[in-house]
């Protein structure tokens, strides 16, 4: 794939001094950005890296309307070594595309997608932060741009990527979180699109997390659409619960997305010798293993904050506080192995990473 380049002059690519300025997620973007168009009779079509800038589109866009739209989210690393890194990006690049099949949008060819992001990503390269905790996240995305009020698949679309240096996901940094259990909404169930990355997912979990955040809680848990029982997922990550010797997350019943940190955790604990399985969890089972002290610790898992621990939960409006409301010990030794393996601080046994230079 040939990439066409219209770059910002020299003088106004300077990154900004990360070691003074604030990184609140995704405000700050890169001087550049990817895009690709597709039409029926081209296909995918002339990629290029142009200025960063606001785009035009159609009032009656299919993606303004209907939503048709998927996008994915990963991570670019100054290691220790002074080398970039990428951790997992086919794995990422895997998803975008399943995504794409689920909307009905055609899909990218992914030594393509690569060589986009590898591109975009050298030629920003002075936009990665130079420090532990900070990373250049990447946001790929196709979106519907064909003009009409029609409920149909889109004939045309935009492939587009945009990068953002950025700090810690969440304001409490690598501290325990508060989550919010939910009865009244539901997020997805089995057979919609809850285990694929598509703008809807997130804007029907918007009233819920307004509702939490009014009550204190950074975040929501989510439970399943039909018996409002078992756990799912939180807003931005994945759920795991560490009972006495065993780890356990939900099980990806087609509801839930299949993250690439939740696999990350599930490989490093069959590594460590920690069992580990996939079920279903009932809030009650939560419950009663915080009451009980059984629930040793909780944490989630997503590309933006990595590993973040939970230190309560608030179920029907009462309030249950996690060992104590510290991080535990293995949640902190997940989080110093992944973050280890994508700076190059630790070695990578698994083929994660992808060095870009």
């Amino acid at each position: 794939m040939e990439i066409e380049l219209n770059l910002v002059p020299e003088e106004k690519r300077k990154a900004p001094d990360f070691e003074n300025t604030k990184l609140p997620f995704g405000t700050i973007f890169t001087p550049h950005m990817f895009l690709m168009d597709y039409t029926i009779d081209e296909g995918w079509h002339s990629p290029r890296i142009v200025p960063f800038s606001e785009i035009n589109l159609h009032p009656a866009a299919i993606v303004l309307h209907y939503s048709q739209t998927v996008f994915e989210g990963m991570k670019a690393y100054y290691g220790v070594d002074g080398k970039v890194r990428l951790f997992r990006p086919w794995d990422h690049i895997n998803r975008l595309n399943r995504s794409a099949d689920r909307l009905c949008i055609p899909k990218l060819n992914p030594d393509d997608v690569f060589e986009a992001i590898k591109t975009l990503v050298l030629l920003d390269k002075d936009w990665i932060p130079r420090k532990k905790g900070a990373a250049l996240y990447i946001r790929p995305i196709i979106f519907a741009t064909e003009g009409t009020l029609g409920l149909k698949p889109s004939k045309t679309y935009t492939f587009m990527i945009i990068l953002a240096p950025v700090g810690a996901y969440y304001a409490e940094g690598f501290n325990p979180v508060k989550i919010y259990v939910t009865e009244e909404y539901i997020r997805a169930c089995p057979g919609g699109t809850g285990d694929v990355k598509t703008g809807g997912n997130y804007a029907a979990s918007l009233k819920a997390q307004q509702v939490a955040c009014k009550k204190g809680y950074s975040q929501v848990l989510w439970l399943d659409a039909k018996e409002k029982k078992y756990v799912e997922e939180v807003g931005s990550m994945n759920i795991f619960f560490y009972f006495e010797n065993e780890l356990a997350t939900p099980e990806l019943t087609g509801s839930i997305l299949p993250g690439v940190t939740r696999d990350s955790v599930l490989h490093l604990a069959k590594k460590l010798g920690i069992p580990a399985k996939e079920r279903k969890i009932s809030i009650e089972e939560v419950i009663e293993g915080i009451e009980t002290g059984r629930l040793k610790e909780s944490f989630g898992t997503g590309t933006a904050a990595v590993i973040t621990p939970v230190g309560e939960i608030c179920y029907k409006e009462k309030p249950y506080v996690i060992n104590n409301g510290q991080t535990g010990e293995l949640t902190k030794k997940f989080f110093d192995l992944i973050t280890g393996i994508q700076y190059g601080e630790k070695e990578d046994e698994f083929g994660w990473t992808v060095v870009l230079e």
